[in-house]
């Protein structure tokens, strides 16, 4: 292959290359995959599967107890703080190179709902005093949130004063949780919307061609000025035949008072009443 010269080593290498972006593509879509599950399944995988964005980087928050103070470091389905299958570890800032596996990503179970994934981590290290000396686990609760990719870790509570059953609960917020927006439009509302969207071209494309093209001016630049003149006209006229049902060349039912003045009557005589 190193022999090959010019043009058809050009080639070779450009295959070698992408077969290494491909091998890289490939190993990166299956980061999830190193979790070990409890119990196999589907719908486990497929939870995890949606953590995929948040694999490869380790998440850390420092936490006091009284007077001691912890920092915790977790990673997703990679071992956290560099510690081999360590999911989840506790590092005591006075002796920070002896880290505490709180839980292990290669016992995980994964939970998932509609906008949260809760991860749990098992078989870590045994309590020494706490706990019926029981093994650690951490639980952590990833919860949509939609204006960060990725968020701080949080700790939110370590409950060790009981008798069994133990844990360490984190939180973090994440979009990568967050369901799909779906679109609430009803086809009526898209077609009116293609429609306003189809009379919006037409009016500024027509307007646009009567002025630079026909070089209209005034009213005249308004697209097919005189068939919307003439749609208009004959809706106006359409209108009043059916509005205005009256006939106009009947007379008017009422008419006006005549202005000349009337005949005066002549006295009436009434003498022929009188007693003679």
């Amino acid at each position: 292959m190193f022999s090959i010269s010019g043009k058809g080593s050009i080639v070779v290498w450009n295959l070698v290359i992408q077969l290494v972006m491909c091998g890289r593509t490939v190993f990166a879509s299956n980061d999830t995959k190193s979790c070990k599950l409890v119990s196999e399944s589907k719908s486990e995988r497929k939870v995890l599967s949606r953590l995929e964005g948040l694999t490869h980087k380790n998440f850390t928050v420092e936490h006091k107890i009284g007077i001691e103070s912890y920092t915790y470091v977790f990673q997703l389905c990679g071992d956290a703080g560099g510690v081999k299958g360590a999911g989840v570890i506790q590092l005591d800032k006075k002796n920070p190179s002896n880290p505490t596996v709180i839980g292990m990503y290669t016992d995980t179970q994964a939970i998932g709902g509609s906008d949260w994934v809760m991860l749990i981590y098992r078989n870590g290290e045994a309590y020494d005093q706490h706990c019926s000396q029981e093994k650690r686990k951490a639980y952590i609760m990833i919860s949509c949130n939609r204006n960060t990719d990725m968020g701080q870790l949080e700790v939110v509570v370590e409950d060790r004063n009981r008798s069994t059953d133990c844990f360490y609960l984190f939180e973090l917020d994440s979009s990568a949780v967050c369901p799909a927006i779906e679109s609430h439009l009803s086809p009526g509302s898209i077609i009116l919307i293609i429609a306003f969207v189809l009379l919006a071209l037409y009016l500024v494309g027509g307007f646009l061609y009567q002025r630079l093209i026909v070089g209209a001016k005034g009213m005249e630049q308004f697209p097919n000025y005189a068939f919307w003149v003439e749609v208009g006209n004959l809706a106006a006229d359409g209108c009043d035949f059916v509005c205005r049902s009256q006939n106009r060349e009947q007379a008017p039912a009422y008419r006006g008072v005549t202005t000349e003045p009337l005949e005066e009557e002549p006295d009436e005589r009434d003498d022929h009443l009188l007693p003679m």
